[in-house]
């Protein structure tokens, strides 16, 4: 039975519902609706023009509605007369294939027809800034191995224990908090969750670090490299797939398998590593990306980010570590992934692993950034987005799991991105060829 928001209001003093939808950017959208509408917006969704977000659509459009999925409606607790609701567009009635949201829940259900479901949690990095975001926001925060610095999390405690009381208060289950390894970097983990629950929470939770943030007159980004000498923002992805009926028989898991992973589970992991040259374009979707994935080695003495399509075991040199039995994590998305495309990614190329019964080649138990020139025949990542969308583009299999909708509009738009990057004059390009 379809949860009613107008009840939602009344049960818990709600005046205001931000209807949202995620566009092929990233960037969230949403109209502020009063109480006193939302049973008709719940029917028939709020208006938008799809041409004024980044979706391929012109002025000629039709208008576009965004139908609230109720399940996914979240209080906000530092303003709790406003209700978040994440939701589907639809145009004349049918769903817009290029949207995000609507992509992932397609690839839910082709798992869910198998009768499968993934599991994952993620882990988004993100900084503290000043509001000018000239700088990191703590000037003693300096050490040259920031990362778990004790004194650090607590000059900004008020900032993230905020940001981890309301996620107690909504039931996400966050268990631990730290600094991570850049000046200015920090990290919340929560519990893991459905794929479709895990990139709703995700979104929402980029949104609520910036609010609290900016509550607290700083500034929160998840830009990938927003300094070029600290580590950069990544967001890991810890996955599994489970039996769907039951939801208690974790599919990934074997206790005689390697590491205790099953042939199920390396298929699956098959299939991204197979895929994760096409797949970046989506993991790591901006020109910034890929400063952080091809970085030099920063103050701390590591990037912390792949550059070698490889796996281990417990080592986070490689794309993808196997940390514990019956699951693995993929290191190599950043904070400017898309949360539902990013789950979408690891989805498609999973399934398509497990159909083809891929195999993900030999686990590399070697420090890929000291002795990776010694291993041969390694793929290494694209070096910059505009190869990453090339690659995507003619990746039959991932045109086809993402549906051609989207990857139209999507290498359409980013192609444009990129472009529009290319005529931008630096002063790199000066200091080095004004005396050529």
């Amino acid at each position: 039975m379809t949860l009613s928001l107008e009840t939602f209001a009344k049960e818990n003093g709600v005046k205001f519902f931000l209807i949202n939808f995620t566009d092929l950017f990233g960037a969230q959208r949403a109209k502020l609706v009063p109480t006193s509408a939302i049973a008709g917006m719940q029917k028939d969704g709020a208006g938008f023009a799809g041409f004024a977000t980044w979706l391929d659509m012109t002025p000629g459009h039709p208008d576009m509605f965004s139908l609230p999925d109720a399940a996914s409606v979240i209080q906000l607790p530092w303003k709790p007369e406003v209700a978040w609701v994440a939701g589907d567009p639809v145009m004349d009635g049918m769903l817009v294939e290029q949207a995000p949201r609507v992509v992932l829940k397609k690839l839910i259900k082709q798992a869910a027809d198998k009768g499968w479901v993934m599991k994952s949690g993620v882990e988004p990095e993100f900084h503290l800034i000043n509001p000018d975001g000239t700088d990191i926001s703590d000037p003693r925060d300096t050490a040259e191995k920031p990362c778990y610095d004790q004194s650090a999390i607590m000059r900004r405690y008020d900032v993230i224990s905020e940001i981890c009381t309301t996620m107690l208060d909504l039931g996400w289950g966050p268990y631990q908090n730290d600094h991570e390894d850049a000046n200015g970097q920090f990290e919340i983990n929560w519990n893991f969750n459905d794929c479709l629950t895990t990139a709703d929470q995700h979104a929402f939770f980029k949104f609520m670090v910036k609010e609290i943030a900016e509550k607290h007159g700083l500034r929160a980004t998840f830009m990938p490299k927003p300094f070029s000498h600290l580590t950069g923002n990544g967001c890991h992805v810890h996955t599994s797939v489970w039996d769907l009926k039951t939801g208690k028989e974790n599919l990934f898991y074997d206790k005689d398998g390697e590491l205790g992973v099953s042939q199920f589970g390396y298929h699956f992991l098959g299939g991204v590593m197979e895929h994760a040259e096409a797949l970046v374009a989506i993991t790591n979707p901006t020109v910034n990306s890929y400063k952080r994935i091809n970085a030099p080695t920063t103050s701390s003495g590591a990037t912390w980010a792949p550059n070698t399509i490889t796996f281990g075991g417990n080592n986070r040199t490689h794309m993808v570590r196997i940390p514990d039995v019956g699951r693995f994590e993929v290191r190599v998305a950043d904070g400017a992934a898309n949360p539902y495309l990013l789950q979408a990614s690891v989805l498609a190329a999973g399934l398509d692993g497990v159909a083809n019964k891929a195999d993900p080649g030999k686990r590399l138990d070697i420090d890929m950034y000291a002795m990776g020139h010694t291993v041969d025949n390694v793929k290494t990542l694209p070096l910059n987005l505009i190869d990453a969308i090339r690659i995507f583009a003619n990746s039959k299999p991932m045109r086809a799991a993402f549906g051609e909708s989207f990857s139209t509009a999507y290498i359409k738009l980013k192609t444009a991105n990129w472009n529009q990057y290319c005529q931008q004059l630096t002063q790199w390009e000066r200091d080095t060829t004004l005396d050529c």
